[in-house]
This record gives structure tokens, C-alpha cells and sequence, in this order.
């Protein structure tokens, strides 16, 4: 054990949740420490947000030309995989991180590679790859933004198949001839996108009786139907029950009794803290389990814990985490100087309530499925009395210009009794770029009275918002 070392702040993971938390507080003038076990700058970086957009931007580009006069006839081949390849190990850094160490540097956040442990209050002990351990001390708060990890089922003949999981689905350098996706939620539905552009024949296999089954019926729907144009084959209300890799071949036995070869599977099938070898024992606390924090994301009953992104099962989202590492790195700060933390603040800035309600996610398939906010169902089970008001995307004008054809649907959840927006949906090509004017409404609770106001562009696709208003208005 070497000499302790001792820092304001020690923060647990070197993702984007815990570089920023290490950032905010560095900015207020503490001092600030980082452990990691991988690569700095986390899943998102490396297997999961960034590559796989990178695999998906080619897929509904090309998609979205295919529905524009002029130009179908330029985009009828193949997708160039090497092309896209490279690009995705571009926006990786070829699974370096020296970018991203480089930028800890530059901010004066010392890192310390290896693996961390809580080993009681405010102490951290790291052990690197050489068996070198290193004691940690901080004197305000430990941050642990150590994320997830991918859950596979225990399945009989799982671990001889050698599946795939988000982190081998986005960095793979070759494609399958035929490509099984267990899973119908984000990580399925994009990667079943993507490798079926890419010219894998893929088969989505579903427990459930559709896909996205967070969101809105429809948006799972119109993702079903946009992967069936693709050429991918849905089975729904199946299960695997067995696998066995027969060489280049994976046998999957389904619950039906019929059976489904490939020549790769990923299982997307859930997702799990990873605290299982963290030392919570040590302090109260589970290991292994998720972490309960307040809005603050602090651990109650502990005045010096914090827990931040993922780990805390709050929404287990990049932009989620991203903005709970701002809130818990002010938290810090100001508990640190000494400065009330109101419950009150008109400014939120030490509580981030925006996990409770106004949670922005977009699905990048083709269609895109882009959600804010509460279900119809969801505002219904907390009590709400609310109406769905629907229109077809292509009542915009600038649907139809963006593509001929255009297809999606838009829905707005109206709490009637407050007449503001508790959810919006939007299902269609580009609708990734309109939900942060429904997260604006939502989290700042605009009026549907103030929202006839904001007048949309035309001839663009935001002028749906018009039709969903001028619709509301007219069921009044």
C-alpha cells in the first residue's frame, strides 16, 4: 500500500457521468481525482452511444434519399461496410482513449488507472494491473458513476455459442450472413437496423408482443413495420430456450419448439450496475445491487456518497447521467463551501428533477422514435386526467418535402385539469431533432394556451406541433 493520497473529491469511473461530476466540481475550485478500469471516456465512447450512431447514421441517410425524387437512383447499392467501418473506428479513436486522458490533463483531474474499492467512509483503495495499490482518501464526497454492464439469461449452451452483446454488436469488423437479435428495446431494434443495412439477414426475436414496449404502442409498430421494409424478419411472444455453436453455425432452440441458425446472436436483454466488486459492503450497502440516491444524488444516510448516472437506475441514459453529473457536481461544491442546498431552488441546481419527469430518448432506426415525458398508459396509472391528442406526421408540410411518402405519427399527452404537456411522441424519418422542443415544454411546463403561440417555421416538419394544438383546441 503506498502513501495515501488525498483529494477534495474521488470519483469512481471515467465515463462521461464521471468526467463531468470530476469537471463541475474542478470548476468550483476542488480538487478532483478519477479511477478507471477500462478505457476513459466510458461506454458511451467506446461501445454504445458513439459507435453505434456512427454504424446507424449511413442506414437512414440512405434511407431518407431513397424517398426523395431525383435521387434514388444514386443510392440503390450496397452500403460501402468498410467506408462505415472506418468511420465508426474514427469516431472511437480505434479504442484508444489518449484524446480523452489528454483532456483530463488539461482540466488538472489526476487519474489513477486500476480498480477501485470502497474501503469505509471517504476512502477509496485502487488496485492497478501491476498489483500496485494505491489508498485513496477524499475529504468531501466519493462519486461512484461506474455505469452498467450487459446482462446475458442463463441459458443451457450460452457460454460455448460466444454471443454478442452492445459491446461486440458495435465494434464487430465483420458481417454475418444471418444475425439473431434477442430483444426488442433501443439496443435490439437499433442493432437489427443496422446490421440488416449492412447486409446481415436478421431476425429479432421478442418475449413480448412488440418492440419498445416503453413507449407508446405505435412507435413499436411503425419501428416493426420500417425493419420489415428492411428485409429483417419480428417473431414475437418467443423465447430461447437453449443455443449450441456449431462452428461458424448457432443453433437457437425457442420455447415453440423450432429451432433458428445463425451465424451470430446478441442478446440485448437488460442491463446491471456494476457495484458487484466495489466494496459497498464496506459502507452499508449492497453490492452488486443499484444505489438509491436523492435528487442531490447523494445516498441517504450517507453525508459523503454519491452515486451518478446508470448506476442509480433513475434513467439510464448519456444525457441523463451527463446532466445528473452537473447537479451532484454542484451539489458537491456548494455542500464543500458550506452553502445551503435549497430544496426550493428556482434554478434546480442542486436536484435534478428532471429524472422524474421530463426524461428525452431517441431511437435511431428507421423510422426514428423520439419520446419525452409520461405514456398515455404511464399518466393514466399515476392518476392523471389526461388526453391523447394524435396526428399523422405527414399533416406537416415539410413532411412531405423532407420525403416523399413520409410516414409517422405524433402524440401529446395533455394533463386536462393543468392543460400542459405530460408526454409527447413522435415516430418518423429526422424526428430525433424536434423532442427537444417537446423536453422545453414539458420541463418548463408551458400552457398549451402559450404553446398556440409558438409559431413553427414553414414548410417544416416542427410544424406538427400546430396540427397536435390546433387538434387539441378542437376536442375542447
Amino acid at each position: 500500500m503506498t502513501e495515501d493520497r488525498i483529494y477534495d473529491v474521488v470519483v469512481l469511473g471515467a465515463g462521461p457521468v464521471g468526467e463531468n461530476v470530476a469537471d463541475t466540481c474542478r470548476a468550483a475550485g476542488l480538487g478532483a481525482a478519477v479511477v478507471e478500469s477500462e478505457l476513459v471516456g466510458g461506454e458511451c465512447s467506446y461501445w454504445a452511444c458513439m459507435p453505434s450512431k456512427a454504424l446507424l447514421r449511413p442506414v437512414t441517410a440512405r434511407a431518407d434519399a431513397r424517398r426523395v425524387p431525383g435521387l434514388r437512383a444514386a443510392v440503390q447499392g450496397p452500403l460501402d461496410t468498410a467506408e462505415i467501418f472506418a468511420s465508426r473506428d474514427g469516431f472511437t479513436s480505434g479504442w484508444k482513449d489518449d484524446g480523452q486522458v489528454e483532456w483530463l490533463d488539461s482540466a488538472g483531474i489526476d487519474l489513477f488507472r486500476g480498480t477501485a474499492r470502497l474501503d469505509g467512509a471517504k476512502r477509496v483503495s485502487v488496485t492497478a494491473a501491476d498489483g500496485t495499490v494505491t489508498a485513496l482518501t477524499a475529504r468531501h464526497a466519493v462519486a461512484v458513476c461506474t455505469g452498467t454492464r450487459a446482462v446475458l439469461p442463463d441459458l443451457p449452451g450460452i457460454d460455448g455459442a460466444r454471443p454478442w452483446t452492445s459491446r461486440e454488436a458495435t465494434s464487430a469488423r465483420e458481417v454475418p450472413a444471418r444475425l439473431a437479435v434477442v430483444g426488442g428495446g433501443v439496443v435490439g431494434v437499433e442493432m437489427a437496423a443496422a446490421w440488416q443495412a449492412l447486409g446481415a439477414q436478421v431476425t429479432v426475436l421478442v418475449r413480448g408482443d412488440g418492440l419498445l414496449p416503453r413507449m407508446e404502442p405505435f412507435a413499436g409498430e411503425l419501428v416493426a413495420d420500417g425493419l420489415k421494409e428492411a428485409g429483417a424478419e419480428i417473431r414475437t411472444g418467443v423465447s430461447v430456450t437453449e443455443l449450441r455453436r456449431d462452428g461458424a453455425t448457432v443453433t437457437l432452440t425457442l420455447d415453440d419448439g423450432s429451432t433458428l441458425d445463425v451465424e451470430e446472436v446478441l442478446f440485448a436483454t437488460g442491463r446491471a450496475p456494476r457495484t458487484d466488486d466495489l466494496g459497498l459492503a464496506s459502507v452499508g450497502l449492497e453490492d452488486g445491487a443499484w444505489i438509491d440516491v436523492d435528487d442531490s444524488l447523494r445516498v441517504p444516510g450517507h453525508d459523503w456518497l454519491y452515486a451518478v448516472g446508470d448506476v442509480n437506475h433513475r434513467a439510464l441514459l448519456t444525457h441523463q447521467g451527463k446532466y445528473q453529473a452537473r447537479i451532484a457536481g454542484a451539489a458537491i461544491a456548494a455542500r464543500a463551501q458550506g452553502v445551503p442546498i435549497l430544496e426550493t431552488d428556482p434554478w434546480g441546481a442542486h436536484a435534478a428533477t428532471a429524472d422524474h419527469a421530463a426524461v428525452p430518448q431517441v431511437v435511431f432506426t428507421d423510422p426514428e422514435a423520439a419520446s419525452v415525458g409520461l405514456t398515455l398508459a404511464e399518466a393514466e396509472r399515476a392518476g392523471h386526467r389526461v388526453r391523447a391528442v394524435d396526428q399523422e406526421m405527414s399533416a406537416a408540410a415539410g413532411a412531405g418535402l423532407y420525403a416523399e411518402g413520409y410516414k409517422g405519427r405524433a402524440r401529446m399527452v395533455v394533463d386536462l385539469d393543468r392543460e400542459i404537456l405530460l408526454g409527447v411522441t413522435f415516430v418518423g424519418p429526422a424526428v430525433g431533432e424536434l423532442i427537444h422542443s417537446a423536453t422545453v415544454a414539458i420541463a418548463g411546463e408551458v400552457p398549451v394556451a402559450r404553446l398556440r403561440h409558438a409559431v413553427p417555421s414553414y414548410p417544416t416538419i416542427s410544424e406538427i406541433w400546430l396540427r397536435l394544438i390546433e387538434a387539441y383546441v378542437a376536442g375542447k
